[in-house]
């Protein structure tokens, strides 16, 4: 049987800092429930091309890195509601428990290894 509560607060210190990491890059949109980068604060209007191919450059390095941190922030988001509803370590295409060592690895799994692919990707 699964320590729910080991793998909650687990979670949730992985939430806080992910969330923590997001906030120096970027912002929750509350209307689209969304992380926004967050544009360079500084002053471009007088900025040569080089400054301004900069700024540009350091924003969408922001933006990249801002998708795959909010990617991880949804799965632990969605591992902890799991956890609330009572469906965590269970496959969500088989229904078949999820092995603990899977979830120790990676607590926000949602498949078991048997529905992955050798690239780490679902087959369906």
């Amino acid at each position: 049987m699964l320590d729910l509560i080991k793998y909650q607060n687990r979670l949730e210190v992985q939430l806080a800092t992910i969330t923590a990491e997001l906030r120096t890059i970027g912002y929750l949109n509350e209307k689209t429930d969304n992380w926004e980068a967050r544009p360079d604060t500084e002053e471009l209007s007088e900025a040569d091309i080089n400054t301004e191919a900069d700024a540009v450059e350091e924003y969408n390095e922001r933006r990249s890195t801002l998708a795959s941190l909010e990617t991880e922030y949804r799965d632990i988001k969605r591992a902890l509601r799991k956890i609330q509803n009572g469906t965590y370590g269970i496959c969500e295409i088989s229904g078949e428990l999820i092995d603990e060592a899977r979830l120790e690895a990676k607590p926000t799994a949602r498949t078991t290894s048997k529905n992955m692919d050798t690239e780490g990707q679902l087959t369906l």
